[in-house]
């Protein structure tokens, strides 16, 4: 008997910390790739278009990993996604070497770091979110306990974004090689981890055939649509993070990594802060989470637009963070809330998708509009995020979780 309680008791810690080194080796990039592009001499647009392919590849892949993840169960899927994940990121800093030393230079490189770090990585991550939201969603039934469950999940990526910010700006001190070998260390620990520790599903508790959402679904798609304004926003900014603190504060390639790492710590303090003590605390409703959470972030976007020094740049991104922080546990489990077992890893995976969509077009964008003009792609932002607050605060699916029930 005590085997079997020990058998069945859930193992989200484990999981949550898979997602966690999944998630701190993507983030620990994130400081270094702006000045790394600059150094081996890729325009700002080519590194756009390479975290759009992996965009790409989260949106082609995610229903098929989420479902994947219940007729196969959660170990087999995680592992193959953190060994390809390791393998391309071990590939992806060989290049990177290279291109520093010119050995690799123009079209190849740049189909080299399209390749890798867009195709390879984006199929691999994507694995991971529709995964773990599956098996919260599996292991929780009442909205107080899902919703908790859902702001682990998003926790854990923003304290591997606060981790992440750190590990890599410090590093990139050593040179802007020293984050690209560690990252692949990341994502190999990570494979160890569920490889040995995490249990595989007895036959039984698997889902043969899971059932496929579709996005058009009238319990699913208010909440993809805001979930999709949030992230494209945020998308819109992500990416020229680095390009804003360069030439706002005007520091050379080494110093803007460390800066870099800073400014993106506030926007993990605001989603570590807002998915540990204000969500589980607050006991909101996934419609007032998006409320609350679309406007603060509105909020953050129209601070960031003018150039107005470096303590009110690190808190628009602090105000970023705490909004997407907040509702994005409400995106997530709104519609977990309103579906069978055997439709949750297609929702989880459908959430996986419109998460990727929104960087296939947002990353390309908004380096091109940066190279336009450096507060465009600020505004468009603040733009898109307002229609999100009006559409939450105005949509009649938003003032009634219960009328989706249908």
């Amino acid at each position: 008997m005590k085997q079997q309680n020990t058998a069945d008791r859930p193992q989200i810690p484990l999981l949550l910390s898979a997602v966690f080194l999944a998630y701190l080796a993507q983030m620990t990039l994130n400081p270094i790739i702006a000045p790394l592009a600059r150094e081996v001499g890729l325009a700002e647009w080519q590194i756009g278009v390479t975290i759009s392919a992996a965009a790409v590849m989260v949106v082609l892949s995610s229903q098929f990993w989420g479902r994947r993840s219940q007729s196969w169960g959660r170990k087999p899927v995680l592992m193959a996604a953190l060994a390809l994940a390791a393998i391309t990121m071990s590939l992806f800093a060989v290049v990177a070497a290279a291109g520093m030393r010119a050995a690799l230079t123009g079209g190849s490189l740049f189909a080299l770091f399209l390749l890798l770090r867009g195709i390879g990585f984006g199929t691999a991550i994507a694995a991971v979110p529709p995964t773990a939201q599956a098996y919260i969603a599996d292991v929780t039934s009442d909205e107080v306990q899902r919703v908790k469950g859902l702001a682990g999940v998003g926790a854990v990526q923003g304290i591997a974004m606060m981790a992440g910010a750190v590990l890599g700006g410090v590093l990139a001190g050593f040179g802007l090689l020293t984050p690209l070998i560690v990252v692949p260390v990341l994502l190999i620990v990570g494979f160890l981890l569920v490889a040995f520790g995490l249990r595989r599903e007895p036959r039984h508790e698997l889902v043969t055939n899971p059932v496929k959402v579709k996005a058009s679904d009238p319990r699913v798609w208010p909440f993809l649509l805001a979930g999709f304004g949030m992230l494209t926003s945020l998308g819109c900014i992500q990416v020229i993070a680095g390009f804003i603190v360069q030439d706002r504060l005007m520091l050379d390639a080494k110093l803007t990594g460390l800066v870099t790492g800073g400014v993106l710590l506030a926007a993990g303090v605001g989603m570590v802060l807002a998915q540990t003590i204000i969500v589980p605390r607050s006991s909101w409703g996934p419609p007032k989470l998006l409320r609350v959470g679309a406007l603060t972030a509105l909020i953050g976007f129209l601070v960031l637009i003018p150039n107005a020094g470096a303590a009110l740049l690190v808190f628009a991104i602090f105000l970023i963070g705490l909004g997407l922080g907040i509702g994005m546990p409400g995106y997530a489990a709104g519609p977990s809330l309103l579906m069978s077992r055997e439709e949750q890893g297609s929702l989880a995976g459908l959430i996986g998708a419109t998460n990727g969509l929104t960087f296939v077009v947002a990353p390309t964008l908004s380096t091109a509009l940066y190279g336009f003009w450096p507060p465009a792609p600020v505004i468009v932002g603040a733009i898109v995020m307002t229609a999100v607050f009006v559409f939450v605060l105005l949509h009649p699916r938003f003032r009634n979780l219960a009328s989706l029930q249908e």
